[in-house]
């Protein structure tokens, strides 16, 4: 009956990696970060704390990602996990599997893996029995 209220986007920028950088390795992050360069490795929120992820038309990130918010308007190679909110924008090219909770998906995105949708009754363990209707 209740729901349990979304966390909200972080709204600024703490961190950026710029174009023409590359990074080697797993980042971890606390509230924003945007990307305009390459990663090569995971990117991670720190857990509990709201997070936003932005990917430019020029990033790369061939790794995991873990974020409560996603903006993608780049390349991905590797699952994403956005545990809130994913924007897929027109230019964003993701392969491998997408969890959302929700999400928006632009014309022009490209996704080559699975969309899974993940609710808070999935992540707290409770699950839903449907009945089938009786034909009288």
């Amino acid at each position: 009956m209740f729901r349990k209220k979304a966390n909200k986007p972080q709204n600024r920028i703490d961190s950026l990696i710029g174009v023409g950088t590359k990074i080697e390795g797993n980042v971890t992050f606390a509230g924003g970060l945007r990307v305009d360069g390459e990663i090569k490795g995971n990117v991670v929120a720190a857990g509990g704390q709201p997070s936003t992820l932005v990917l430019s038309e020029q990033a790369r990130i061939d790794g995991e990602i873990h974020v409560s918010h996603l903006v993608v308007n780049g390349a991905v190679n590797g699952p994403v996990h956005a545990a809130e909110f994913l924007e897929l924008q027109s230019h964003s090219r993701v392969k491998g599997d997408v969890h959302y909770n929700t999400l928006e998906m632009h014309l022009g995105a490209v996704v080559e893996g699975r969309l899974v949708h993940i609710s808070s009754a999935a992540e707290s363990g409770k699950t839903v029995e449907l009945k089938i209707a009786s034909r009288n």
